[in-house]
């Protein structure tokens, strides 16, 4: 099976479209203003209405407010919305978009009752605990640790780079990996040399585990 990929933290349009034309299936859009990949929804609007077809648009929010998620979607053309807080799944669903969850991975964590509680999300995105931060930290965390049982796609994410990506597919297998930091030159400027790296390493990480 093919390694799905997404790219997040996009701030400009055309490192989105760079990635876009690389064959990356989603990219990510930061709606968390304390983020310093957070974009606008000017910026927003100007990066999707950029992009090729068949590119997946994610837009990912942190305990927002409902009327903050219900102006975005007004405005841009989200096929995803990521929930990276501590969103139960009632709030998750009210929206009427596919989701995906986001789960700090640490000690503990009961699996089976996240399965339940977040039945109809489309993935489980599975990232690093940071006790402060929300995701792009750039720090990964045991991929030993990934249940086997997976009614819900695993997204890998966490310290990823073109670097140890080939070995996370290889240890995790999972249904799709998402970065950011390990792609960037800079929090929220990514580079295209580090894209094309790490879009590589993950085919390579396919042919290798077939």
């Amino acid at each position: 099976m093919r390694t799905r990929l997404k790219i997040c933290g996009f701030t400009d349009v055309d490192t989105a479209v760079y990635a876009a034309q690389l064959g990356v299936d989603a990219i990510g859009l930061v709606f968390y203003k304390p983020s310093s990949r957070h974009v606008s929804i000017e910026q927003a609007i100007a990066i999707t209405k950029a992009l090729p077809p068949f590119t997946s648009i994610v837009g990912l929010f942190v305990n927002a407010q409902e009327s903050e998620i219900r102006n975005v979607i007004s405005h841009v053309p989200l096929d995803y919305l990521q929930f990276h807080g501590d969103e139960p799944a009632a709030d998750c669903r009210i929206y009427g978009k596919r989701y995906i969850k986001a789960v700090s991975m640490k000690a503990g964590l009961d699996f089976d009752a996240l399965n339940t509680q977040y039945h109809d999300a489309k993935g489980l995105l599975l990232d690093a605990y940071h006790p402060e931060k929300k995701g792009g930290t750039g720090t990964s965390f045991d991929w030993e640790l990934l249940p086997t049982k997976r009614p819900i796609p695993i997204i890998l994410a966490g310290g990823l780079t073109a670097e140890n990506i080939k070995h996370a597919i290889q240890i995790a297998h999972p249904y799709a990996v998402d970065v950011s930091s390990g792609v960037e030159l800079e929090k929220g400027k990514k580079d295209i040399v580090k894209m094309t790296a790490f879009t590589q390493q993950v085919q390579e990480g396919d042919r290798e585990t077939l």
